[in-house]
This record gives structure tokens, C-alpha cells and sequence, in this order.
């Protein structure tokens, strides 16, 4: 699979593989977490609505709830396709940090 994905829509993508089904807050609570700092929401569902558009991922509206007033939130979802195109990413990723030189790069 060739498709080019910025690194934000990669970190969003793994995010969303990491968990079974989620929505834009557990997202941005998740990469807080994962690499300390923060992402507004509008920023998380710009890409979300991109990674939908290539086919990397699927939403769904979900029940309304009392916490919400009755709204209902979107719920995102990974596809095959997503899955395939991070592993992808990640085994080139893995490929070029091999043949980096062990020089010492602490200096």
C-alpha cells in the first residue's frame, strides 16, 4: 500500500488501533498520554474526517447520552486498510533505522 499519511494522521491512526471503537475526546486524552501534549479538538477531527476520506477509518453516530444533553457523539473505528497502511509505515520506519550509522550522537 502506498498512501501518504502526515505524521499527525499516522498518530491519530495508531490511536484509533490501539482501542476497539473511540471519539474525538478519548483521542485527544490518548495522545496527551501517549505523547504529552495537547491537540484541540477541531485539529483531531480535521483528520479524522481525511483518514475517513482515504478509507482508513470508518465512524459511526453513537446512542445519545444524558452526559451529552441527549447529543450524540461520532465513534471512529480503524479499518483493514488503516491497519495496513501504519504496519506499512512502520516496517519502512524499522527498515531506515537499521541502516543508520551507530556513530555516537550524544555530543
Amino acid at each position: 500500500m502506498n498512501l501518504q499519511l502526515g505524521t499527525l494522521e499516522e498518530m491519530i491512526l495508531i490511536i484509533l488501533l490501539m482501542k476497539e471503537e473511540t471519539y474525538g475526546v478519548d483521542i485527544a486524552k490518548e495522545y496527551q498520554k501517549q505523547l504529552n501534549q495537547s491537540i484541540s479538538l477541531p485539529a483531531i477531527h480535521v483528520v479524522l474526517k481525511r483518514l475517513e476520506n482515504k478509507g482508513l477509518v470508518n465512524s459511526k453516530m453513537g446512542e445519545p447520552t444524558a452526559e451529552r444533553g441527549g447529543r450524540r457523539k461520532r465513534i471512529y473505528t480503524a479499518t483493514n486498510k488503516g491497519f495496513e497502511a501504519a504496519r506499512d509505515l512502520q516496517q519502512k520506519r524499522t527498515e531506515m533505522w537499521k541502516v543508520i550509522p551507530k556513530f555516537n550522537f550524544s555530543a
